[in-house]
């Protein structure tokens, strides 16, 4: 098999009609579809010596040939950040993200991000996609705590995004919600995708969907308020905040999917001495993540305490629930 650096793939019949990117992508460990396309249209890799575009299909005989560059340094910078580390080895590092915290950098936030903190960290990341950088394979919003699991080299790169693309791991949510539940469990189904005329939202009434799926089990009752463990097949953009308030029991504290009827139920539980409505975010916590280590292929499972936001919210319930 192709190592970086320069190669020389000649092909079979085998792989006649594949696509010139992703035969380079399967051949090469350290190159994903993504940089062997940017590759072929810098001309960097081309087919018995023409240039081709990465849609071309491969010819039996062909013979491609290439440089796959060393890795660059992102343009974003190491800051010294505070980062919870639950695990860590040379493969992945996993983090107790805690809320109001950016995933990743993007506009308006550039700095001050777990990258930015990873960065720091490990000084001796590996080339992940062309770039030196942690590779982030799953996202949490900005104000949703709990477990993230970031590689730490390229190959582990690629082993946790499979996992995830396939849905080989296991993730579980703690939320705690508006209502009460009649049933003690239940299975939400509903496809989601862009919200129709808010762009920065999610919704069940999108034009394009995809299919979305979350089991939850009541963890905990309260007085107009429930304690969920959600656990989601998929991996939608918002899944839990956007099935939470399709089934009417709305996230405690989510400033997008919130309802007018939570705002009664913020006054109703306020007069009873229980401080909603200083709520600044979604009570929602990624509580534990399964999946299997990349190097040992075996299976793992890490969890994240609750945090101190919840912790109290679920105290001041508590006390209420025993002064009735």
């Amino acid at each position: 098999m192709p190592d970086e650096g320069g190669f020389t793939i000649k092909t079979a019949e085998t792989d006649s009609e594949k696509r010139l990117d992703s035969l380079i992508a399967d051949q090469i460990p350290c190159c994903s579809r993504k940089l062997a396309a940017s590759l072929i249209r810098k001309g960097l890799i081309r087919v018995s010596g023409s240039a081709k575009k990465p849609g071309y299909r491969i010819r039996a005989g062909d013979v491609i040939e290439g440089t796959i560059p060393g890795p660059e340094t992102v343009a974003f910078q190491p800051e010294p950040l505070k980062l919870d580390i639950l695990f860590e080895d040379k493969h992945i590092i996993i983090l107790n993200k805690e809320p109001g915290i950016v995933v990743h950098p993007a506009p308006g936030h550039y700095t001050g991000t777990i990258v930015n903190g990873l960065l720091h960290h490990c000084p001796d990341l590996e080339g992940i996609g062309g770039e030196i950088r942690p590779g982030i394979v799953h996202r949490l919003d900005k104000d949703t705590s709990g477990v993230l699991a970031v590689a730490k080299n390229h190959a582990a790169h690629l082993h946790l995004a499979a996992q995830f693309k396939s849905r080989n791991i296991k993730k579980k949510y703690l939320a705690i919600v508006y209502g009460d539940f009649q049933e003690d469990s239940g299975f939400i189904n509903l496809p989601i995708g862009r919200h129709p005329s808010e762009r920065k939202k999610m919704s069940i009434h999108s034009r394009k969907t995809r299919t979305a799926e979350t089991h939850w089990k009541v963890r905990e009752r309260f007085e107009r308020i429930t304690l969920l463990e959600l656990e989601i097949k998929t991996g939608r953009t918002h899944q839990i905040r956007v099935h939470c308030t399709a089934i009417q029991h709305p996230i405690v504290g989510d400033p997008v999917y919130g309802s007018r009827r939570a705002t009664q139920r913020i006054r109703l539980l306020k007069d009873r001495g229980i401080p909603i409505k200083n709520i600044s975010r979604q009570m929602l916590h990624a509580w534990r993540l399964a999946i299997k280590h990349p190097a040992t292929d075996q299976m793992v499972s890490f969890e994240a305490p609750l945090p101190e936001d919840m912790m109290e919210l679920m105290r001041k319930l508590r006390e209420l629930k025993r002064s009735q």
